[in-house]
């Protein structure tokens, strides 16, 4: 009998692990999407926030059934969102451009920092012409330096989000018309990002607001600042009646926590006041005087928008996972759409849709201008107010400050020219 035993127990052990092969191999493969983005330092928070937004619109398109591919393009396929860590840091984000290539990654997606941008595309647009087998598509959710579609521009480069002129030009909608402001301070993180925004600024007040003195304009180093005194203290001096900044992430965060310190009782035009604990660091100091510009408020007018926002908190319900991106829910849509119309997962056939892309989700629509691969959307200003008064429904992080829309600017208006002399595979 001891000469069948082994024999009997091998094929027993193969027919109770062939199902679940069998099973393993039915599962269609994930399409992934590498997210690069910085998970650890300064900037810790603002990655995870791009995170949940990125897998909160790929369950999504999961939950329809995945994208839909032919059966000889795999079937349908469920989308992946792998995390890579640059931690802040350009040679960090290229090591893992190279790692999410070499674990079969085709799409690449990234936005906190114009810089890192700059030096991925420019990776993407060499590995690419070096290896067409394993051509890769980078998806901008947040890098906004105008150059990046401009003078920078690539085939393989689409910004879903609206650039560094096109946000300016929204807020000096609402600046132009402010009289109360005579003079204004500009302040700025120091690299591309930051440069192009006072580059702006200064030419859209000299266009908009000549009557506007700029009382001081610095840059400040970006992610190093710990203690925002005496820059606010200078602020205050110079008895600027408005501060603009394009500030994002903690060094925001510790700017207007540092003015409120100071007492400084200015507005703020800002690119991203109602995010990442900037309402909370102002309080009461920002009701009524904090201006911020984005593709998209909570407090957008609207049923659909009302259900969008209603169901992102019930996914996410912890304050501090507050902060919901339209952009990114749109950037995934447009992929899915691009891919389901490619037919297929190769960079060319994608991009190819892509720049075609027109998707609408709970009442925001967006579209890709082939030109430059530069999203067009409509953009909203809010300002800031307490939780709870007119057009303040909801809060941000639990704060009991909100943003209400006090200018909605549709895409035809939003939209700003482009350089870009793109060269097409």
């Amino acid at each position: 009998m001891n000469i069948f035993r082994r024999p009997v127990l091998k094929s027993l052990l193969l027919a109770l692990s062939l199902p679940a092969a069998l099973l393993a191999q039915a599962q269609p493969a994930p399409i992934k999407i590498a997210m690069i983005e910085g998970l650890s330092g300064p900037f810790a928070n603002t990655g995870e926030a791009v995170y949940r937004n990125l897998a909160w619109a790929a369950e999504r398109v999961n939950a329809r059934g995945g994208i839909k591919l032919p059966a000889a393009a795999g079937g349908n396929r469920p989308l992946a969102i792998e995390r890579y860590d640059s931690k802040g840091q350009n040679e960090e984000a290229l090591a893992a451009l190279r790692a999410a290539i070499d674990d079969g990654a085709r799409f690449v997606a990234q936005g906190n920092s114009s810089a890192t941008a700059a030096v991925l595309i420019d990776a993407i647009n060499k590995h690419n012409e070096r290896e067409p087998g394993k051509r890769v598509i980078f998806l901008n959710y947040a890098a906004v330096d105008p150059i990046l579609t401009n003078e920078k521009c690539s085939f393989w480069h689409f910004r879903f989000d609206a650039h560094a002129d096109m946000r300016m030009a929204a807020l000096m909608e609402v600046l132009k018309d402010d009289k109360a402001v005579k003079s204004a301070y500009l302040i700025g993180q120091d690299y591309s990002f930051g440069q192009a925004v006072a580059r702006e600024a200064r030419r859209q007040l000299g266009q908009q607001r000549p009557d506007v003195q700029i009382v001081g304009d610095e840059l400040h180093p970006m992610g190093r600042v710990k203690d925002f005194m005496p820059y606010a203290a200078k602020i205050k001096a110079s008895g600027a009646q408005a501060v603009i900044t394009g500030n994002w992430g903690n060094d925001l965060t510790l700017l207007v926590k540092a003015a409120r310190e100071a007492g400084y009782e200015g507005k703020f035009y800002t690119f991203y006041g109602n995010a990442l604990g900037a309402p909370a660091a102002l309080g009461e100091a920002g009701v009524g005087r904090v201006i911020a510009v984005a593709d998209w408020l909570p407090n957008a007018p609207g049923k659909d928008s009302e259900a969008f926002y209603q169901s992102f908190r019930q996914r996410f319900p912890k304050p501090a996972d507050d902060y919901v991106h339209m952009r990114m829910q749109l950037l995934v849509e447009s992929l899915a759409q691009a891919i389901e119309r490619a037919g297929s997962l190769q960079a060319v056939d994608v991009a190819g849709q892509l720049e075609k892309a027109n998707v609408t989700l709970n009442g925001q629509r967006g579209t890709m201008r082939a030109l430059d691969h530069q999203f067009q959307q409509q953009l909203m200003v809010g300002l800031m107010e307490r939780q709870g008064a007119a057009g303040v429904k909801f809060d941000v992080e639990g704060s009991g400050y909100g943003f209400r829309v006090i200018k909605v600017l549709p895409a035809a208006r939003a939209e700003q020219p482009s350089s870009c002399k793109m060269q097409r595979p």
